[in-house]
């Protein structure tokens, strides 16, 4: 099946649908950072490099199915929380005409988990109308990463519709798996990281290792906050889009706790409290290895992988998309025949 993703940032999502046997024919993405990263790792894919407010309908080509996830920010409970009131929370709106205009079989959309919060409650019962009056029998949850082979923990919500003339409406699977923690996913990469060059620049092919380089710089008092550490037998933080608030590595010991809203590094092991680099984190989004993220400075590695759906997260959701529009058709068509011989 073909299918278009829009907001592809560096492509999680559509790896994860492509290792699930989908075809992603065309991709949508603004932020000339991600071009060349997307670009050279999705060869067989189309990448339009406009804002979507400037697509026409009639420019995407057809597809049975689109994907994407539109800008999170402006719902985030770490950002402003301006939701469909700030102009990227509007992107939804667009993601949803095209759409309507394209109707194909399905479409996913992911977003963090901050729409959730009672600020944004009526924008998002307005999203989910939208949807449906699209033609789009909607299906609505909140999943963890660390449920599904991901070895973090990530909440974030996904809207799954599936046109209405097919009859059914997808079922969130109820399975989960046993959590991978982060000795078992980024255990063997203790040697050969590197850190950033001065103003974070990339050690670019100095890295034996791709991409196994950190982010260097202070760590602001709000990261100071709370514990940064998760230990070898535990998932980890959630990795986000900005390197100076990238998990720190299990190497350390947990953060000293000083008093409300202040902990410190443990004295004397002040040395083994660095940053996650951009390959671990890269794993722990589940990318694979030979997935080579491009950038001239270590900032745009850290927000390519943070934006990005985890890979085994998209590939579990695609094949259960793509397993029940398969049994339904074949329902259907059975239906159908036994209707005709009936007469």
């Amino acid at each position: 099946m073909n299918i278009v993703s829009f907001f592809a940032g560096a492509g999680g999502l559509d790896l994860g649908f492509e290792q699930a046997g989908f075809n992603v024919v065309w991709a949508n993405e603004y932020d000339k950072e991600i071009w060349e990263t997307y670009e050279k790792n999705h060869k067989n894919t189309k990448l339009d490099r406009r804002s979507i407010v400037n697509i026409k309908e009639e420019e995407v080509p057809e597809c049975d199915g689109i994907i994407g996830g539109p800008p999170c920010q402006s719902w985030s409970e770490a950002g402003a929380l301006r939701g469909i009131n700030d102009k990227r929370g509007q992107l939804f709106f667009d993601f949803i005409r095209i759409l309507e205009a394209k109707q194909p079989k399905f479409f996913l959309a992911e977003n963090v988990s901050g729409m959730l919060l009672p600020r944004h409650k009526d924008a998002l019962q307005n999203i989910k109308e939208m949807f449906r009056n699209a033609g789009y029998e909607l299906s609505f949850q909140l999943l963890n990463s660390s449920d599904y082979n991901v070895p973090q923990d990530r909440k974030r919500v996904f809207f799954i519709g599936i046109r209405k003339d097919l009859g059914f409406k997808f079922e969130f699977p109820t399975i989960t798996f046993p959590k991978i923690t982060l000795e078992e996913a980024i255990g063997d990469l203790q040697e050969g990281v590197l850190p950033a060059l001065e103003y974070n620049k990339t050690n670019g092919s100095n890295c034996t290792i791709p991409n196994h380089e950190y982010m260097i710089g202070n760590f602001s008092t709000i990261f100071m906050s709370r514990n940064r550490v998760r230990s070898w037998d535990e998932q980890s933080f959630t990795i986000q889009a900005g390197g100076r608030h990238a998990p720190i590595h299990p190497q350390a010991p947990k953060m000293k706790f000083i008093e409300q809203n202040k902990r410190v590094f443990v004295p004397g092991k002040e040395h083994l409290y660095r940053r996650l680099s951009i390959r671990e984190c890269a794993r722990i989004q589940t990318f694979p290895d030979n997935f080579i993220f491009h950038y001239d400075k270590v900032a745009a590695g850290y927000k390519m992988i943070g934006n990005a759906v985890p890979v085994n997260l998209a590939k579990f959701l695609a094949e259960n998309i793509k397993t029940q529009l398969e049994t339904k058709t074949v329902n259907q068509t059975k239906k159908q025949k036994e209707i005709v011989e009936a007469i």
